[in-house]
């Protein structure tokens, strides 16, 4: 085999430094990479968490409750004698001063039995004037001796008897006379229809009002004074501190979304409905324009002094749940996570109020993670604009 010429040695010792060169540049670029891999998992391995400070609780508190309005009076009208309906004359939102004739009921059975009464009474006035006719000459024989003193006496008893008799037919003609009023129904307040429930020609049963095609019974007319409203709020038993005199309540109703009523605190319940834990306070809104209407679902916004002004108050989001009971967070001067446990006060979706556990300078992590355990190192970091809107402020990192 022929030697290889000086050139030809030269271009092989160049393309051999070329791929040892090749070579070595890979090498040092797979160690390069890998240590930065290992800094990217040492670094993903330690959460990152943003820390929140306590705030005092606020001085006044507010909350938005749901409420109904009702009327000042309110009153289901029924029927007191059996008939049908013979007419009617206030519709739906007309407008009644009391004693308005609402609807009238033709009886023809209660005529009739009230005609009897009358006819009873005749009969027994009748039996009374003769038994007072026999009964004075009764007396008169007596004075003269002219009959026994024990027939005297049962002249008199005679008498005394149909008084008695006239006396209860009178009573069973009132009694009929009072239901021979109800077949006018009429309005019992001045006020506004809010129910008809009548056509001309139904039956209607006494004390049942209308029957309808089930059986059941209805009223036939309601009549709401709405001059003034009631509104109705449960409040729950944590706020319940709040009902007392001189409380008002902003209300909002859908259909009028720019306009605010005022309502005046009236009374509570002074107990609680065991199932919900609240209790029902009453408050009182004038209405001379007539503009709210009963049954009007109300958004009611309610402010007072806050009886836990002097605890402290955190992110509900900071709040961990474990089994030694309520907890947070807690990030110290080392960036390590330690829990600490808390007593609770009133808890809304946003804040809740600390009683005990915490000071003004612990750096709380706000929505920690569900793996941090007591001791874990983290890195705090200012959230992004708009992660936390709260208004808590951000330890710097003097703090």
């Amino acid at each position: 085999m022929a030697s290889m010429s000086p050139k030809s040695k030269f271009l092989l010792a160049l393309g051999g430094c070329a791929l040892g060169a090749y070579v070595a540049v890979l090498l040092v670029g797979r160690v390069t990479h890998g240590k930065e891999l290992h800094a990217i998992a040492e670094e993903s391995a330690i959460p990152s968490v943003a820390t929140i400070l306590p705030h005092q609780a606020d001085s006044k508190v507010e909350l938005t409750l749901p409420g109904t309005i009702d009327a000042w009076y309110q009153a289901p009208i029924y029927a007191q004698v059996s008939g049908y309906v013979k007419m009617w004359y206030k519709d739906y939102g007309a407008a009644v001063h009391q004693g308005d004739v609402l609807a009238e009921i033709n009886a023809p059975a209660l005529d009739a039995q009230y005609a009897q009464a009358l006819a009873d009474l005749d009969a027994q006035k009748a039996k009374y004037h003769l038994a007072t006719v026999t009964a004075n000459r009764w007396r008169a024989m007596g004075r003269s001796q002219a009959v026994s003193g024990q027939s005297v006496s049962v002249a008199i008893a005679n008498e005394q008897a149909a008084s008695a008799n006239m006396q209860a037919a009178q009573r069973n003609v009132d009694h009929f006379a009072a239901l021979e009023k109800f077949k006018q129904i009429i309005a019992p307040f001045d006020g506004v229809v809010t129910t008809r429930s009548i056509n001309v020609g139904d039956y209607v049963n006494s004390g049942g009002g209308q029957l309808n095609a089930s059986g059941g019974a209805s009223e036939l007319f309601t009549v709401a004074d709405t001059h003034r409203l009631r509104l109705f709020v449960s409040v729950p038993e944590i706020f319940s501190y709040m009902l007392t005199d001189g409380l008002t309540a902003q209300l909002h109703v859908p259909q009028y979304p720019d306009r605010t009523f005022t309502a005046n605190f009236l009374t509570a319940s002074h107990g609680y409905d065991p199932n919900t834990r609240t209790a029902v306070a009453e408050f009182t809104l004038d209405n001379a324009d007539h503009a709210l209407w009963p049954g009007t679902f109300a958004s009611v916004g309610l402010k007072a002094n806050n009886n836990a002004a002097h605890l402290l108050k955190i992110p509900t989001g900071a709040l961990v749940f474990q089994e030694k009971g309520m907890q947070v967070a807690t990030v110290d001067e080392k960036s390590h996570v330690h829990f600490k446990n808390i007593h609770v006060g009133k808890m809304a979706d946003s804040s809740t109020e600390v009683q005990a556990g915490i000071d003004m300078n612990d750096h709380i992590i706000n929505n920690p993670p569900a793996d941090l355990l007591e001791g874990d190192p983290v890195r705090v970091v200012t959230p992004a604009r708009g992660y936390n809107q709260s208004g808590w402020e951000e330890p710097s990192d003097e703090d």
